[in-house]
Parts: C-alpha cells; structure tokens; sequence
C-alpha cells in the first residue's frame, strides 16, 4: 500500500498469530452478560492490515493483548501500540485505523484511548496528541483520500 515508494522498514520481523478464542458454552449464551474484555477488543484489532506490509498488526508486533486495557463498567478501552521503527511514520495512520476500528464496533458509551507504547518512537507525544484530539481524529475522517487509506488497512484480507 506504499504507493511505489520506499520501505522504511523493508524486511520487519514477523511474529506467529495467535490462536482463535476458545468460545464456552457461557459465551454464547445470550442470557449471560457478557462484559467486553481485553481478548475481544485485541480480536477486533489484531488483523488490522499494516499500511506498508500485506502483513497484520499482529504479525509485526504492532499490537499485543497484554497492550489492551478494558474496563467495561467504566466504559473505557486503552490501546497501545508500537511502531515497527522508532521513526515509522505511519504511526499517526496505524493509530487512526486502530481507533476508527473501535469506534465502528464498540457501543458509544465507551471512552476510546489509542497511543503509543511509551520509549517505542521518537515522535510519540505529538502522535498521542493526534490521536486524543477528537477534532483532528474527526477532520482526518473527513478527508476521503485519507478515509480510504484507513478503510484499506481495515478490510479483510484473504489469508
């Protein structure tokens, strides 16, 4: 999706996948509550595409289970990510994707907190600041070239 241009991470390690999520009997019991739980929401983002590589953010480490925090009766979710390079500049796209991603499939009550693993890029408070400025997340929406992009990284790819 680079567009012809130059890699800056040309040859990225490539982690294994996690498994599917064992599903319980509880699980799919529709008169159980069912609190949305770290797993579900790094389900939700790990396949999100990466915008240089035909590869997932979970295949390059970008996202981890360990990196995703709910608290459901708060209402809240924090996601950090981290860049495959300390100056990967489509750090600001893959944050956008990841909360444009929580957004289309979480109920609105919850508070939605995307950032960067601290110590992970050199640019990391001015990308935090992107993401949590609800202003700039929605004008960026508004830019179709942009949209598309962030669309692209989100649709599914046949594995």
């Amino acid at each position: 999706m680079s567009g012809g241009t130059r890699l800056e991470n040309a040859n990225p390690l490539i982690f294994q996948r996690s498994g599917e999520r064992l599903l319980t009997a509880t699980d799919k019991d529709e008169d159980v509550a069912d609190p949305i739980d770290d797993r579900e929401i790094f389900d939700l983002i790990r396949s999100i595409n990466d915008p240089e590589h035909p590869l997932s953010l979970e295949e390059l480490n970008v996202v981890e289970q360990m990196r995703v925090n709910v608290n459901d009766q708060e209402s809240t979710v924090s996601v950090e990510f981290k860049p495959t390079i300390p100056h990967c500049s489509m750090a600001t796209l893959i944050g956008l994707s990841i909360k444009v991603k929580l957004l289309r499939s979480l109920p609105e009550r919850f508070k939605i907190d995307v950032h960067i693993t601290p110590g992970t890029h050199a640019s990391e408070d001015a990308v935090n600041k992107q993401l949590a400025d609800k202003e700039r997340v929605a004008a960026a929406l508004e830019n179709s070239q942009l949209l598309e992009v962030v669309n692209q990284c989100l649709s599914t790819r046949i594995m």
